[in-house]
């Protein structure tokens, strides 16, 4: 950091209250190295900034505030296999899961639902399918927030599904609260992992109101530019990078009676986003659920970041 702009973040620390503006984060390509997310990875919950991983929270549970979400799910599709450290862009992406974005070279196909990718067994090893969904959000921490603004990307297992003892995946967790005149962001959410999944999957649950001195808090946090920006799906492709582009792949058409899809090429993928199949979105409200206890708010991550 400049001389010049450390003295003036110092004569003047209010500035970074107010956020990036949609053409500062346009010109620098986005919310970039200073990203912070929760990962689910490992059936841990993480705090990763810059993409490097900070603090682990020990517990199976966690309290945020969402502040921000997308409105519809998201897809991606890679042609490449997943490697540990390597950044390897989508061929295919779709904001609202429901065609293709106008930025993608190569649409696999001209909608999402006829694409031969969003195919069960189209996945890796003939598992699931091989266009990913999820489910973006930007959440504060209960005991902090006006802090960081957080983003938590839910793959489709944590975004979609039935509730499991007053527990619900997001979209009908959502839901649940909406059929009963709440809004998402005026209570704390306890997020926890499901003990009988074997793979990283999330659930959702109210345990109290947020405090009245702090609403106006999260509607400021949730107005704010980096708010918006991390609930959006952002693909940043490499400059005259044609090798991914030339050719998109080719799935065998299927046989009949007895359809058979030749597995796609192995999914990139992070761990926490695994080939299982699409639950059925389903509109009705769940049962009303019991009110579970409220949990203490985790106060972990202050201490180690």
């Amino acid at each position: 950091m400049s001389n010049e702009l450390a003295t003036i973040l110092q004569n003047s620390p209010e500035i970074l209250q107010t956020g990036l503006d949609e053409d500062t984060l346009a010109v620098a390509g986005g919310v970039n190295n200073g990203t912070k997310r929760i990962s689910i990875r490992g059936k841990a919950f993480r705090k990763v900034v810059g993409g490097k991983e900070v603090a682990t929270i020990e517990d199976n549970h966690m309290n945020v505030i969402i502040v921000k979400m997308a409105h519809t799910a998201s897809r991606m599709f890679y042609s490449a296999t997943y490697k540990e450290g390597v950044n390897s862009p989508p061929v295919c992406w779709s904001s609202d899961s429901r065609v293709p974005d106008a930025e993608v070279k190569i649409p696999q196909s001209k909608s999402c639902d006829s694409c031969q990718f969003n195919a069960i067994g189209s996945g890796q090893g003939g598992v699931g399918k091989a266009c990913k969904l999820s489910w973006r959000a930007a959440v504060v921490l209960p005991n902090d927030p006006a802090g960081d603004i957080m983003q938590l990307v839910l793959p489709a297992t944590s975004a979609f599904g039935d509730e499991e003892n007053g527990s619900f995946p997001f979209r009908p967790y959502v839901q649940y609260l909406a059929n009963r005149n709440v809004s998402a962001g005026r209570v704390i959410t306890k997020m926890k992992f499901d003990p009988k999944s074997s793979t990283p999957k999330v659930l959702f649950s109210p345990v109290a109101a947020v405090p009245a001195d702090d609403m106006p808090i999260v509607v400021r946090q949730g107005k704010s530019a980096i708010a918006e920006q991390l609930v959006k799906l952002t693909v940043h492709q490499p400059v005259d990078d044609k090798e991914q582009f030339e050719k998109p792949p080719v799935v065998q058409a299927q046989a009949t009676p007895a359809p058979q899809v030749t597995p796609a090429p192995s999914v990139a993928q992070p761990q926490s986003d695994v080939a299982v199949e699409e639950p059925i979105v389903r509109n009705d409200a769940p049962a009303q659920a019991k009110p579970n206890n409220v949990s203490d708010i985790l106060n972990k991550w202050a201490s180690k970041t």
